[in-house]
């Protein structure tokens, strides 16, 4: 479904049901270079459980015009521009990674509009390495390469995926390679800069972090310590799980988000 915000065309995608704005929302939010259809599973569900579902494209990913906001911060007043446009809320907002900081912010810029937060492979800092940051600036594979392997765990590198004959890493690789230039580096150096500590604190609604315990990307102890930085937050730990917790591990995510939004 096609909105508009700021003279922008923006993608939702709605779960596979009608948008209703008359039903209790959930957003979604997608990392760093990827798209709504990281949300395939869990989307439908919430679309088909008395939810009306929106799985955003940020400005300048998949199907969103761009350019791509260039911080958390504008990402997170985007997404109350969005929700104006949409004339929902108050929302449940779920996100992943670049996603969750986004989240994370929106949380405690939009107040009362936020009704329930689900930070997924999040952290209070999210520091990228130079050496990632500068493939990703020069459009290397190398990039794509990188952030793949770093966030699947051991399931996604041996194939992983649920349904026989598709490839956890492959998708994935799939999705960045989509990415317009620019794209990738664009977020990884907006999570880099972000410190959330502040946004942390300010957090009033109820909110689950979900970790998963093979991640290197956010690490466990880095998700537990930006819980204990939200006043009431759960933690939620997928075992055996990397940072691509919604692929790798569809079923226990949904549950872990079934409990908060």
């Amino acid at each position: 479904m096609d909105f508009t915000v700021d003279g922008k065309a923006v993608f939702a995608a709605t779960g596979g049901r009608p948008f209703d704005a008359g039903l209790p929302g959930v957003v979604f939010l997608h990392g760093g270079g990827m798209d709504h259809s990281v949300w395939a599973l869990q989307t439908r569900y919430f679309a088909h459980h008395g939810r009306t579902v929106l799985a955003l494209d940020f400005p300048g990913h998949g199907r969103s015009a761009g350019p791509p906001l260039d911080s958390i911060a504008a990402m997170a007043a985007w997404l109350g521009r969005f929700l104006d446009a949409a004339g929902v809320g108050p929302v449940a907002v779920a996100g992943h990674s670049m996603g969750a900081l986004v989240a994370l912010a929106a949380g405690a810029e939009l107040g009362p509009r936020i009704r329930a937060l689900a930070l997924l492979g999040a952290a209070p800092r999210m520091p990228v390495h130079p050496e990632l940051l500068a493939a990703a600036k020069a459009d290397a594979h190398l990039a794509v390469e990188l952030v793949t392997s770093w966030g699947h765990g051991t399931s996604g590198h041996l194939g992983g995926n649920l349904a026989p004959g598709l490839w956890l890493m492959g998708g994935a690789e799939r999705v960045l390679e989509r990415a317009a230039p620019g794209v990738l580096h664009n977020d990884l150096a907006a999570c880099d800069a972000y410190d959330g500590a502040e946004a942390a604190a300010r957090i009033a609604c109820p909110c689950q972090v979900v970790i998963g315990t093979l991640d290197r990307m956010t690490p466990a102890t880095a998700g537990r310590k930006l819980a204990g930085m939200i006043a009431g937050a759960r933690v939620a730990t997928i075992p055996g799980c990397g940072h691509m917790m919604m692929l790798e591990k569809p079923d226990e995510t949904l549950d872990a988000l079934r409990s908060v939004l």
